[in-house]
């Protein structure tokens, strides 16, 4: 049915990992019976049955329901949480840098560009949630001007941010994610999960982020957090 007639799925989902596999094939393999490709026993992302059973349901109930496929793909900015755009569209208009995948009869499309940020994810259906997305993998950084984030101390900061600084923030289901620094002691970063949109997150950033990197790396005196918290939904996951 084209791109001007797709079925969405209302918002853009937004969630924050692990059922079904997906098999790559591109968009001219996805009509042949199977594929010889090394890759094609790797999957993407996982497909839960109870999602499976749904997204048939929803398919089978549109026009031209054996044409279609559903697309999953990121609609967030980098730096902000994910979130998801799904929609049905008809998979023989795929781009050729889409990866197409077919799960008992269904077929996934997932836009080239997202193949890295959504390896690993996994869409699930509940009747209280409806569809949910779990992704092990983070928003990529922003780009912001007059920021390096490429030298030996933007590799210390993003070791303790790795190692120390979002160990601690994963007990409240947050975490930080390094963009950059501006030479003169000032380590920018924005917050995600748990921390985005919550009110303590200024506070967490500031007394906590801070002081951690401040005291072991020499070279950082301050964070400026880049979040735009006003986006933030449910913080908490429960």
């Amino acid at each position: 049915m084209g791109r001007d007639r797709q079925r969405t799925f209302g918002e853009a989902l937004s969630i924050g990992a692990p059922g079904g596999t997906l098999f790559p094939m591109s968009p001219l393999e996805a009509m042949a019976a199977g594929s010889t490709d090394a890759n094609a026993s790797e999957p993407i992302i996982t497909v839960t049955p109870e999602a499976l059973e749904h997204l048939r349901e929803l398919r089978d109930g549109e026009d031209d329901g054996d044409k279609l496929g559903l697309r999953l793909a990121i609609a967030s900015d980098p730096g902000e949480e994910f979130r998801y755009d799904l929609s049905f569209e008809e998979f023989l208009t795929a781009a050729f840098t889409d990866e197409v995948r077919t799960h008992d009869g269904l077929k996934v499309i997932i836009p080239g560009e997202d193949v890295e940020l959504l390896s690993g994810a996994t869409l699930d259906f509940t009747s209280a949630q409806g569809l949910v997305i779990r992704n092990p993998n983070r928003p990529a950084a922003p780009a912001v001007e007059g920021l390096t984030s490429d030298d030996a101390l933007s590799a210390e900061i993003e070791a303790l941010v790795g190692t120390e600084v979002n160990p601690a923030l994963a007990a409240h289901g947050g975490f930080v994610t390094y963009v950059g620094h501006d030479g003169e002691g000032t380590a920018y970063l924005t917050m995600g999960g748990g921390c985005h949109g919550c009110s303590m997150s200024k506070m967490t950033m500031l007394e906590g982020v801070q002081t951690m990197l401040a005291d072991a790396i020499e070279g950082v005196e301050r964070v400026k957090d880049l979040t735009d918290h006003s986006t933030g939904e449910n913080p908490f996951y429960s």
